[in-house]
């Protein structure tokens, strides 16, 4: 049976194992460009969805050193219900936190997919972003996702187009997207990541009816949320869950709200872990 992680990994990075609840700052400076290191690219790319209908579209962050001549594992990285396939860039500064890391060598080159998940035709963050029509285009990305997004992504870009190689992590809405497909999708996503995920989440026991297929299969599972945000009930229930059935995952509590802070924090410290050696 595989290990999500070696624990020996883990607790170098300071990281708990079955659902330890803590407080871990990031370094000062995580977030802050830097003139002096290399710099990976951000592209914005579009794609036909049969399941929509028409064309939508995603931004691509490229690792600094990328070439065609490289294969690269895959992370999906979703929003939330009030954002698109930007906000990520535009709250977060995600490719400043992986150029960063990867100057510190501390994360493994991928490439990250930040794509808009409101499968609809107009798929725009306007008008009521709680309506029933636009909450349902978040469950429909399911499809759209692994219909019509990931193959494209695999046929237009170097990756490995196994399990092992692909993961999925959102905020909010986004976070609940992720455990939702992810972990419904074990054939797809080895490793997968919820950042306070929104009231989308489906119970644990619908997301996880055989923890042993899980125990199997993952080779990553990340929960995290801020220890003021009102949501956090739906991180404590699937981590409660988990640990109940022996699920090896990684749940950490920040101090703060439903807010970038958390995110960022949570996106730098999932993306360590990620398509670590240790995890093949």
């Amino acid at each position: 049976m595989k290990k999500i992680i070696s624990l020996i990994f883990l607790l170098f990075l300071g990281i708990a194992v079955y659902s330890q609840e803590i407080t871990i700052p990031v370094p000062q400076g995580f977030d802050v460009v830097r003139s002096n290191i290399l710099h990976g690219k951000i592209d914005t790319i579009t794609w036909f969805s049969e399941t929509v209908g028409n064309n939508r579209n995603a931004v691509v962050y490229t690792p600094p050193g990328y070439s065609n001549t490289e294969k690269y594992p895959v992370l999906y990285l979703l929003h939330g219900i009030g954002g698109d396939e930007f906000e990520w860039l535009n709250g977060g500064r995600p490719q400043v936190i992986f150029d960063n890391l990867y100057a510190e060598n501390k994360m493994e080159p991928m490439i990250v997919v930040m794509p808009n998940g409101r499968a609809m035709k107009d798929d725009r963050a306007t008008g009521n972003v709680f309506a029933p029509e636009k909450q349902e285009a978040f469950a429909t990305f399911e499809k759209d996702l692994l219909n019509d997004l990931i193959p494209f992504i695999e046929k237009n870009y170097p990756v490995i187009k196994d399990r092992e190689h692909r993961a999925i992590a959102g905020l909010s809405m986004g976070g609940g997207q992720s455990l939702n497909f992810g972990l419904g999708n074990l054939n797809k996503f080895a490793s997968v990541g919820g950042f306070s995920s929104a009231p989308n989440t489906k119970p644990p026991q619908e997301l996880l009816p055989n923890p042993e297929e899980a125990k199997e299969k993952l080779n990553l599972l990340w929960l995290s949320c801020g220890d003021k945000d009102r949501l956090i009930s739906f991180s404590k229930r699937t981590s409660d869950y988990l640990k109940e059935n022996g699920v090896p995952h990684i749940y950490e509590v920040y101090d703060g709200n439903h807010d970038f802070n958390v995110w960022k924090a949570s996106l730098y410290r999932f993306t360590q872990l990620l398509f670590k050696s240790e995890n093949q």
